[in-house]
């Protein structure tokens, strides 16, 4: 083992895992019984495969409340106050109602109990496995910098292989048992079939290095959010996430958490496939989306969204009210279908069948496909022009005949399919 950065904080820790080792061999020997689980091994047009193995950390999770409170943890926790850097790592962790104690036993102490026990297969002590798990600690503790990840899974949704969506955001295909293998309870926190169907095989992926000191972590459940809206958008695919993120610290897991429940939705329709040209537009969109937009956008996107799960008289409202609010600009339903048709009509034959399909859309007459089609592809077409204001006066002049219409350009309209 390498030379330690804190002999004394070493000598804690294992004395602590030791105490720990020799108690719960010992619950053990007395008849308690270690949780085995049955793994399933899936995936795509490939024989399914069982693994029992023994949850030795289930085991240790479970008595980690009465661990903590022994007098070696309590010396261990001493310990680690008095290295300024586990202050920084613990804090990192803990919410706003947990103490310092509370936070360095789940992030310090329970997880090198853990590790070790898992590295030893048990609770029969082996000295190579405690100095892996101290020696992988002591970088997280006094490295310059934290590595952050979330991933979440995705349903409706495939693709040939990874998918960047922008600066460590991507969509992946998971690793067999990934999630399981950080989080134990992921089984039953995974969407149905994952694994197994085709459309239910991908991850997506929030990767990004942290500031050591400072150590903020991202709001995943947002970017998850902004990121699912945006596929969906591009794509008109059936596309979900979740129903929980799961976020790591330094390749530990940190915490599980909810996505947000329009994302967590599986809105109807049809899976759908992402290719790197769709890809690229979908980029585009996530980081105009994080720069941010106005309100007026942010309420037309909510509106759209919310179409996707409601039919008839009231999708049809959803989707006039994102329109509205998307070109409306004060002027009302009918001036933002004028300049949805102008906006999407590549000539006057067209913009006149976008203008009968959004008239029937502001009249009652239900969606429409041709309708529906036209607010997502308006959504896009926006959300892509630099200025909306500046975008609604070009479309106004279009209309009185001022100027010609711009050509569309060819990436926008990727999403039309």
């Amino acid at each position: 083992m390498h030379a330690p950065r804190s002999p004394s904080l070493l000598r804690a820790l294992r004395a602590f895992c030791l105490g720990a080792f020799f108690e719960l061999g010992r619950e053990l020997e007395s008849g308690a019984d270690l949780p085995i689980s049955l793994a399933e091994h899936t995936s795509p047009n490939r024989p399914t495969l069982y693994e029992y193995r023994p949850l030795v950390g289930a085991f240790v999770e479970a008595r980690a409340d009465r661990l903590g409170r022994r007098e070696d943890a309590l010396q261990a926790l001493a310990a680690l106050k008095d290295e300024p850097a586990a202050g920084i790592f613990a804090r990192a962790h803990a919410g706003e109602k947990t103490s310092e104690d509370e936070a360095l036993r789940r992030t310090v102490l329970v997880p090198l109990l853990v590790r070790t026990a898992e590295a030893c297969g048990g609770f029969d002590w082996e000295d190579s496995a405690f100095e892996r798990a101290y020696a992988e600690l002591e970088r997280s503790l006094f490295g310059a910098t934290r590595a952050y990840g979330a991933v979440v899974p995705l349903v409706g949704l495939s693709a040939g292989g990874t998918i960047e969506l922008g600066p460590g955001l991507r969509v992946r295909h998971a690793a067999t048992n990934e999630l399981q293998a950080g989080w134990p309870e992921a089984q039953r926190l995974l969407p149905r079939d994952f694994g197994r169907e085709v459309d239910r095989t991908l991850v997506l992926e929030l990767e990004t290095e942290l500031e050591g000191t400072a150590c903020v972590v991202p709001d995943a459940p947002v970017v998850v959010g902004r990121a699912i809206t945006v596929l969906r958008l591009v794509t008109a695919g059936a596309i979900a996430a979740g129903p929980v993120v799961f976020e790591r610290l330094d390749w530990r897991p940190y915490d599980v958490r909810p996505a947000p429940p329009l994302a967590a939705q599986v809105p109807p329709g049809e899976p759908t496939r992402i290719d790197p040209f769709r890809a690229r537009l979908v980029a585009q969109l996530v980081e105009r989306l994080a720069a941010g937009v106005d309100a007026d956008v942010h309420e037309a996107l909510d509106r759209w969204e919310l179409a996707l799960f409601h039919a008839g008289p009231v999708r049809a409202d959803e989707l006039r009210e994102a329109l509205e609010s998307l070109l409306g600009f004060d002027e009302g339903p009918w001036a933002a279908a004028m300049r949805a048709a102008v906006l999407l009509g590549e000539n006057g034959r067209e913009r006149d069948e976008l203008r009968l399909a959004l008239r029937a859309l502001l009249d009652g007459d239900g969606p429409g496909a041709r309708a529906e089609e036209a607010v997502r592809r308006s959504l896009v077409e926006t959300l892509l022009h630099d200025s909306r204001p500046g975008l609604i006066a070009a479309l106004d002049e279009v209309l009185l005949g001022v100027r010609p219409r711009a050509g569309t350009i060819t990436g926008r309209v990727v999403a039309a399919g």
